[in-house]
């Protein structure tokens, strides 16, 4: 199996910065076959959404809200994937969810609460 495990979060205020960090450990045959690794996030009340993904080739994606804002990189060394938060408003205020995608599974974290005080 593998597990991913998110660290970072925590209380900052509007303005402010984050990292967070994903490490994957586990069946390394499995962590290896993994081909992309995203963020996501979930704000009470609303749906899970997609905030960055990056591919083993390094390959970014982010959603529209955060463009500018968070960079999303990767060390395939560590197995660790991160997200880098700037400028952070009250509404990225959520649980952010580090997420793994191989060609037949897909692996998720526990979840890392950040909240944006204004």
């Amino acid at each position: 199996q593998v597990q991913l495990v998110e660290s970072g979060g925590g209380l900052v205020q509007a303005g402010g910065s984050l990292r967070l960090s994903c490490v994957a450990s586990g069946n390394i045959v499995r962590i290896k076959s993994i081909f992309g690794m995203g963020w996501y996030r979930q704000a009470p009340g609303q749906q899970r959404e997609l905030v960055a993904f990056i591919t083993s080739g390094g390959i970014t994606n982010y959603a529209d809200s955060v463009k500018g804002r968070f960079t999303i990189s990767g060390d395939n060394a560590k197995n660790t994937v991160y997200l880098q938060m700037n400028s952070l408003k009250p509404e990225d205020t959520a649980v952010y969810y580090c997420q793994g995608s191989s060609r037949l599974e897909s692996y998720w974290g526990q979840g890392i609460q950040v909240t944006v005080s204004s």
